[in-house]
């Protein structure tokens, strides 16, 4: 199956307007949609199970040893980002033991390695809520420069300019992502018991950056660091797509076909995978852009995450594992 009719693959991407677009859509990525009286109570009901959160690495984390910036909150509500993450956790959303299946997905959110989104703590609740822990990931993000939110919102987006004029430097910001999310299998694994979960059923899910991150782990040449299922929501690898070894995990992969920022790549991923003799499954939307998470655009990407929740059930991660 060929996609080059809808992108055509690799192709460059023109920097001056693609980074005032790529800003725009990871801010987009924030702004949550309306909760309905369902997830109001589904949010109610885990009240009473406090998230717990676990620094991934017993030290500092390899590699920002000199590091000194200051971990800095931006925006409110929705919209709220934060950037110039040195310590790296899992955030733990366990649900009900009388519902738990032992399925644990891993949540890693967006923004150009260089801040993160929170409304991924949302999904989280929503997964939990239907027995399956949920982990969100606080990954390192590359170092911005500024005294207050608006310069460090202008020291980002000089930054975002900078990697879509040379995607080396999108790899550079990212590799810290990457070792975290891979430290963070190894965590999840090793403490499965504890957290109720099964060590074989571990899903990496990533938006955007975050689904880089969960593609590079899930092509990690440490097979006992990968995941054993993937899914990259309109998350691509930069700036190449990396070969595809034995014993990749299944996927499972969104995007949208007006997505002009990821797109090429998402599906350069795909078609790699499927070169290599794997079945991803992979579900391209009409419309609904880059960045949509749990925000409402009145388009069939609003349901995306009862997609990957189907998907879920296929694989048989949603009933109690034996």
């Amino acid at each position: 199956m060929k996609f080059n009719k809808i992108f055509p693959v690799r192709r460059r991407l023109h920097a001056p307007s693609v980074a005032l677009s790529l800003i725009t859509a990871c801010v987009m990525t924030l702004a949550s949609g309306q909760e309905t009286n369902n997830g109001k109570q589904e949010r109610s009901a885990l009240q009473a199970i406090a998230p717990k959160v676990i620094n991934i690495w017993p030290a500092v984390a390899p590699g920002s040893e000199q590091w000194k910036q200051k971990e800095t909150s931006l925006g409110s509500g929705p919209t709220q980002r934060i950037v110039n993450v040195t310590t790296p956790t899992l955030t733990a959303y366990l649900p009900d033991p009388a519902k738990a299946t032992g399925t644990a997905v891993i949540i890693a959110p967006g923004g150009g390695f260089l801040f993160l989104g929170t409304d991924t703590h949302e999904i989280a609740e929503w997964l939990a809520a239907r027995g399956t822990a949920s982990f969100v990931l606080k990954y390192r993000t590359a170092p911005l420069e500024g005294e207050n939110e608006a310069q460090l919102n202008q020291a980002g987006g000089a930054r975002f300019g900078a990697q879509l004029r040379d995607h080396a430097l999108i790899a550079e910001d990212g590799k810290y992502g990457i070792a975290d999310g891979i430290q963070a299998i190894r965590v999840l694994r090793e403490h499965a018991a504890k957290w109720g979960v099964s060590p074989d059923r571990i899903v990496f899910m990533g938006f955007s950056a975050g689904g880089s991150i969960a593609e590079f782990a899930s092509v990690n040449p440490d097979v006992n660091a990968r995941p054993n299922y993937a899914a990259p929501i309109y998350g691509a690898p930069f700036p190449d797509v990396p070969p595809i070894p034995k014993g990749v995990p299944p996927f499972f992969m969104e995007m949208a076909q007006d997505d002009n920022l990821a797109g090429p790549q998402i599906v350069a991923m795909y078609e790699a995978l499927k070169a290599a003799g794997y079945k991803p499954e992979f579900h391209i939307y009409e419309h609904g852009g880059h960045g949509w998470n749990m925000r409402k655009q009145g388009t069939t990407s609003d349901h995306w995450l009862k997609e990957f929740y189907w998907w879920l059930e296929a694989q048989g991660l949603t009933k109690p594992s034996k």
